[in-house]
């Protein structure tokens, strides 16, 4: 048999499933904009009343909105089902994308846009309730929920990849407003097709668990370990525009990291079909660690943007299946009537150490270097490895002193 057939046989079984080929179509049509506001809206804001000050102000609100609002709406689905929750919160989300879009096309005070982006915090994380249709289907079979966790990483890697591009282009050929406009319709028309799928919808179970995610065992230290892996992505971006702008090139930034996201795509994928065994969390850390020196190494260097997005294609290559054990531990660890929630958690934990990786990387490209902002992100990398290694042997010990006592 011919390895890419081979290779895609995993897939072939995931979507014969009845359902699955719908809800994903949905699901991929929903996330797309996820890529898609953030640059439209600066692009927006900072043409309109130029100061990308102010439209990185409304960004980061827009961010810090959706930390808080997630894990609510999350806990809300849990409780009531995705359709019940999902559908209102868009419309909400989506009334924010317009209300922003006329705030800056009629000229409103400053203070409107960020109550109006604020809104969009309502929007659902597509990709828990995804992996939750995922993990009700394929519950007994630890296989195929690998590769299907494996699918929705590659997901995100390839909406945050052509979501800025689709973006920069609707923005760039036709109007300021149109990236905004094009994202909130495909958000609304994918979240509804999505939540038509009733029958692939997991159930709301009866008993709910009085103990919040946050209280099970191993989930703090994994939310840790998110913070710090937000942080090498948050940095990353900072310090690659950084070292591109000071070689000449900012306009080439964009697609250097999408370099770094087809890198972590194409590893989810084929680490998904490959289902290699005793793969830990902390084996993939390790190699993301390493492979984040590499970027560093070529800036230090004073190397050449193309080696740069070179190595940042490598370096790519350890995030999605990073990515993809560590949700794994997470449905594990997580109490099954509070899913969601669970993984609503730990993207709000991505999301803090993204800002936060920003603004370290920010502060070493300006008063360090481009080649120092680069170094940020194997400084967060090398973090999380100490965090779940340490979690890990304090979980050893705990279980050995009670085995002992």
């Amino acid at each position: 048999m011919p390895p890419l057939i081979s290779a895609l046989r995993p897939y072939r079984r995931l979507f014969s499933l009845p359902g699955t080929r719908a809800f994903t179509t949905g699901n991929l049509l929903a996330r797309l904009p996820i890529g898609m506001f953030s640059v439209s809206a600066v692009v927006m804001i900072a043409g309109s009343r130029g100061s990308y000050a102010l439209a990185g102000a409304v960004t980061a609100t827009g961010l810090a909105a959706t930390a808080l609002a997630g894990p609510w709406i999350a806990r809300l689905v849990d409780r009531h089902g995705q359709a019940r929750i999902a559908v209102p919160a868009t419309l909400v989300s989506v009334l924010g994308s317009l209300a922003l879009l006329l705030c800056v096309r009629y000229d409103t005070p400053d203070w409107t846009l960020f109550a109006a982006y604020a809104l969009t915090a309502t929007t659902p994380n597509i990709g828990g309730l995804s992996r939750a249709r995922w993990a009700h289907l394929l519950g007994d079979d630890p296989g195929a929920l690998h590769t299907a966790n494996s699918f929705e990483q590659a997901a995100d890697e390839l909406c945050f990849m052509l979501g800025p591009v689709l973006a920069s282009f609707l923005t760039g050929t036709f109007f300021p407003e149109a990236g905004t406009l094009a994202g909130a319709v495909l958000l609304l028309a994918g979240m509804l097709l999505f939540t038509a799928q009733r029958a692939t919808e997991p159930p709301v179970k009866a008993a709910r668990s009085s103990r919040t995610p946050l209280r099970s065992p191993g989930i703090p230290p994994l939310l840790a370990c998110f913070v710090a892996t937000g942080a090498v992505f948050g940095s990353m971006e900072v310090g690659t525009i950084a070292y591109a702008d000071a070689h000449g090139h900012r306009a080439a930034a964009g697609a250097v990291l999408a370099l770094q996201a087809a890198g972590s795509c194409t590893a989810g994928l084929v680490f998904g079909a490959r289902r290699p065994a005793g793969v830990r969390l902390e084996h993939c850390l390790a190699a993301m660690a390493a492979l984040m020196t590499l970027p560093w190494a070529v800036a230090g260097a004073a190397g050449p943007l193309p080696v740069l997005a070179g190595a940042l294609l490598v370096a790519g290559m350890a995030t999605a299946p990073t990515m993809v054990t560590a949700m794994t531990l997470v449905q594990r660890r997580t109490p099954a009537d509070r899913l969601n929630e669970g993984m609503s958690l730990m993207v709000t934990g991505l999301l803090t150490g993204i800002a936060c990786g920003s603004a370290t990387g920010g502060w070493a490209a300006e008063h360090l270097s481009p080649a120092g902002a680069l170094g940020v992100p194997a400084a967060a990398a090398a973090l999380a490895l100490l965090i779940q290694t340490s979690s890990t042997r304090i979980g050893r010990l705990g279980r050995i002193a009670c085995t002992d006592s």
